[in-house]
């Protein structure tokens, strides 16, 4: 039923002829279209629920993604939109869903966890050849499409509103989780205070720098582009390695109960941070390598920030499965963290000899 309605409002080459649900993502609704003309796309609904201005996302998007185009002769490695029929980024139909379209990258896969050696460092160095691609763009253009996505201190306010609120009675649990939070409150707002006195440059970032929003080469594993633009927003590129380093560098799941089996592997710190700065190829200056580890540790401070707000308040943000999940998020990140401190020296030496 969507194939026809939709499909066909978009500049496409040939007549679809199949549009099946592929990916595993779990925001927005993404198909395989293929036309008689042997020509694949990306067909997505987009989520009105999570992005509530798709207009500005799709600026965002369509302004980062021409951008990469007009530096990168290689159609695989840049996303390109699909215009629709009357030359716009994304359609509307008259219910309010948004709908858009990219061609598809053949001969390319998304790996859900690393499969190999060298499959972290990979995506670090897409990721860094991200940053130097976008160096020159004007990153105050972009729409900020998720206020303070990254504004640690503010993180802190929220978390402190339901400590004091504590609406779902939980803080007889969690008095160790929120004293560690708060032995932190002081040093967390460290690179907002950098980048507000110049130290650190505003520029395009990603925000969602996991594993499997890297495409690589199906045959070779080489990193072909990045994905998943929805949160490209003005950031710092600290944070963006830190969010890497705080869901990549640890040897067990986000959400796991035993806290013995949650470390922070400074192997893969290694690797990745490797790739990172050989993707970004001296685009980074002296003081952002410098705040690499301190990206690290403040993502995954954040982050722990974040789930224990949300068990707070009774997990209505992140998703969970079971009793507890976010409290038990929360804890392996202050693990990491706990582990990052105990490895400072060691962090920034490896940064220093990378560089």
């Amino acid at each position: 039923m969507m194939m026809p309605s939709v499909s066909c409002r978009f500049r496409l080459q040939g007549q679809p002829v199949s549009c099946e649900p592929c990916g595993e993502g779990h925001i927005n609704q993404t198909y395989l279209l293929i036309t008689d003309q042997g020509v694949w796309y990306i067909l997505q609904k987009i989520n009105r629920r999570v992005f509530r201005d798709v207009n500005a996302l799709m600026e965002n998007v369509a302004g980062v993604t021409r951008f990469l185009a007009g530096t990168e002769p290689d159609p695989r490695r840049v996303l390109t939109i699909v215009p629709t029929v009357s030359g716009q980024n994304y359609y509307q139909d008259e219910a309010g869903e948004c709908f858009r379209v990219y061609v598809f990258v053949r001969d390319s896969l998304c790996l859900q966890r690393p499969e190999a050696p060298g499959n972290f460092g990979r995506s670090g160095q897409a990721f860094g050849r991200f940053q130097r691609m976008l160096s020159d763009y004007p990153a105050a253009s972009l729409n900020e499409t998720i206020l303070n996505f990254h504004n640690t201190p503010d993180r802190y306010r929220k978390l402190e509103e339901a400590v004091r609120a504590d609406s779902c009675h939980r803080m007889k649990d969690v008095s160790a989780e929120v004293d560690f939070a708060q032995a932190r409150a002081q040093r967390a707002g460290t690179l907002q205070e950098m980048q507000a006195r110049g130290d650190l440059r505003t520029r395009v970032t990603h925000n969602d720098t996991k594993l499997n929003n890297v495409l690589m080469d199906s045959a070779t594993r080489e990193p072909l582009c990045v994905i998943d633009l929805d949160t490209v927003m003005p950031g710092l590129a600290v944070h963006d390695f830190g969010d890497s380093i705080r869901f990549g560098a640890s040897t067990a799941a986000e959400d796991e109960r035993d806290l013995e089996r949650v470390r922070f592997s400074l192997p893969l710190y290694t690797e990745y941070a490797r790739g990172f700065l050989a993707g970004c190829a001296g685009s980074l200056t002296d003081a952002e390598i410098h705040a690499l580890p301190e990206g690290a540790w403040a993502m995954t401070l954040e982050c722990g920030v974040r789930f224990l707000t949300d068990y707070l308040q009774g997990d209505v943000y992140f998703r969970t499965h079971r009793p507890g999940r976010n409290l038990d998020r929360c804890r392996t990140q202050f693990k990491l963290v706990a582990d990052m401190e105990a490895r400072w020296e060691q962090m920034h030496k490896l940064i220093r000899s990378l560089a």
